[in-house]
């Protein structure tokens, strides 16, 4: 690594102060994203800030329609909470599905949107339960939010505080893992509620996107038999050492229909 200056604020104005005190500066999360590019000198921060510490970002809490989970929280904190349990199963059994152990216990949800790799779960979920993402400057809806890869309509230096899923009647997640990264080779997040369907797809293309073909269908007949032989247009998927496009947009459908089944 190349040397930088080192800030762990207490709060979201110091947090501010000190990604904004000159150079170029990165807020840290849990780190297994930006770390690595920061040993192997692809980022070079100047001053690294370090969000763990800052009060406010961390916990769980219901309100009305809304499941609200602070952006410090630890996805093994989701997948064991009660509370997520009991308002959005579909949510704890996403979270139990991510990384390892060591990734769930230091990874965040935060950390994970505001870096929005192509092959994470959360931005599906986002997208699938309508959440709101807040910040310390405003807030983006989830349909908004996501910009393709690597990309999100945070502004330099917004910091996410906290994300609020829409409680669902049902909602599941289904996802064909790499076995080494276990990130998304193509996941889907199905969630229905009393007025529409949502699907949110991630892995498959350049960015997490929703699937308007397989709403439509399950608004219509929430079944696995309503998407049987549905798949995407594999034009605009991913096609690398991993697989091609062929077999992502296959592959969606199998996992759109676990999925189904699940919720």
């Amino acid at each position: 690594m190349r040397d930088f200056e080192y800030a762990r604020p207490a709060s979201l104005a110091d947090a501010a102060t000190a990604f904004s005190g000159g150079g170029e500066a990165a807020f840290i999360a849990g780190g297994h994203t930006l770390l690595p590019a920061i040993k192997s000198r692809l980022r070079m921060p100047d001053t690294l800030v370090d969000l763990a510490g800052v009060a406010g970002l961390t916990g769980i809490s219901s309100d009305g329609d809304r499941l609200w989970i602070g952006a410090m929280t630890t996805h093994a904190t989701v997948a064991a909470d009660a509370t997520v349990a009991a308002k959005i199963p579909g949510l704890t059994g996403m979270a139990k599905l991510i990384g390892d152990p060591q990734v769930r216990n230091r990874g965040t949800l935060g950390g994970v949107i505001a870096n929005n790799d192509p092959a994470a779960d959360y931005p599906a979920a986002l997208l699938a339960l309508d959440a709101i993402v807040d910040t310390d400057r405003g807030s983006h809806a989830a349909d908004d939010y996501f910009q393709g890869m690597f990309a999100t309509a945070l502004a330099d230096g917004e910091i996410v505080t906290r994300v609020g899923f829409r409680v669902p009647l049902a909602s599941a997640y289904a996802k064909f893992r790499h076995p080494a990264s276990r990130y998304a080779v193509v996941g889907v997040y199905v969630a229905r509620f009393a007025d529409t369907v949502r699907v949110g797809v991630t892995g498959a293309g350049p960015g997490a996107f929703r699937w308007p073909a397989a709403e439509a269908a399950l608004a219509a007949d929430f079944s696995a038999a309503a998407v049987a032989g549905l798949t995407l247009d594999p034009a605009d998927l991913n096609s690398d050492i991993h697989a091609g496009a062929e077999y992502r947009a296959h592959l969606a459908g199998v996992m759109l229909a676990d999925a189904v089944k699940a919720a």
